[in-house]
């Protein structure tokens, strides 16, 4: 794992450089407590992967211009905005590492400065002059809206299934992924065919890549995610590997199951036990082996275009979502 991201920081170290540095000057806010907050989700260590994805989908198109980097962090706002407001609904306590902005600010200024976020972005995009564009960002805005009221109303009911799971995961995640290799490849003027093909890849990377997210609350400790171990169960969030679990188990231990998912205060050892039945019922490879599916179809999806250094990176990121630990 070590070996394919230095290998792929080391392809575009350039392009985040200048990512980073369009997220600092664009960001702008008239009150210096609106750039503390945003500030202290965005610069805390995020991977920049969906305004680096639009980078890279408009260079595969081969984009002459040079706004995809300035284009590019409508995104990454976009996405700092969402987890502002998600870590407030999830009544979370860490993201990255560090306390959640709510626990500092407090709940109404976190709510504006998302808010801020996503006018900003909205705005950004609106410099590309390109009406198809702007509703690719306005409706990623809606549809992750839209997922996380589904998952809110969804909150632990054992009855979720695996096909109302992707369609949350849809919404709230691989819609973001969706939407900057579309946009990108809109930006460049690219062919419907190219575009097409970008947005699958984007759309299975996303997918792959929040089942990968939901794996990791499983297989990693508090350090490494950056939050506590089986937060998303605390929340009453039902992932993959809960319902394929669920699903497999006897009675018996589906009950047990249950019993530890009513209990948003279950302890470490009832958390080890439920993660001794996800693996024991396949929960775990089930999932695995989905995200994995998902990865292939990105890839595939790149046979649209010749391959080049910019296609090797895109089919690294794609093996690399399978291999991330946090």
């Amino acid at each position: 794992m070590n070996d394919l991201k230095a290998r792929i920081l080391g392809l575009v170290e350039k392009d985040l450089t200048a990512i980073e540095a369009e997220l600092e000057h664009h960001l702008n806010p008239h009150l210096d407590l609106v750039r503390e907050v945003a500030g202290h989700i965005l610069f805390s260590g995020g991977k920049r992967l969906r305004p680096l994805l639009l980078v890279l989908a408009a260079r595969l198109c081969d984009y002459r211009g040079d706004y995809d980097k300035t284009f590019s962090i409508s995104l990454e706002y976009l996405h700092a905005a969402t987890l502002l407001h998600d870590d407030l609904i999830d009544e979370a306590e860490l993201r990255r590492g560090k306390p959640v902005a709510h626990s500092i600010w407090g709940n109404a200024t976190t709510i504006l400065v998302g808010d801020f976020l996503l006018a900003r972005a909205l705005s950004i995009a609106a410099g590309t002059g390109n009406i198809e564009i702007i509703k690719v960002v306005s409706g990623i805005t809606e549809n992750m809206s839209q997922g996380e009221i589904h998952q809110l109303s969804r909150k632990g009911d054992l009855s979720l299934d695996e096909t109302e799971y992707r369609e949350v995961i849809w919404r709230k995640t691989a819609v973001l992924f969706e939407g900057a290799c579309r946009s990108a490849g809109l930006l460049a003027n690219a062919d419907p065919d190219r575009i097409e093909a970008l947005s699958a890849y984007g759309a299975n990377l996303g997918i792959a890549f929040q089942m990968a997210d939901d794996l990791i609350d499983y297989t990693s400790d508090t350090q490494v995610l950056g939050k506590k171990a089986g937060a998303d169960l605390r929340e009453g969030k039902l992932t993959l590997p809960v319902i394929a679990a669920l699903e497999a188990a006897d009675s018996h231990d589906r009950k047990r199951m249950a019993a530890i998912i009513a209990n948003p205060d279950f302890s470490l050892e009832d958390f080890e036990a439920l993660k001794g039945l996800l693996d024991q019922y396949g929960g775990l490879a089930y999932t695995r082996q989905k995200a994995r599916e998902h990865v292939m179809l990105a890839k595939k999806a790149l046979a649209e275009f010749t391959p080049s250094e910019t296609t090797t990176i895109l089919n690294d990121l794609a093996d690399f979502t399978l291999q991330r630990r946090a």
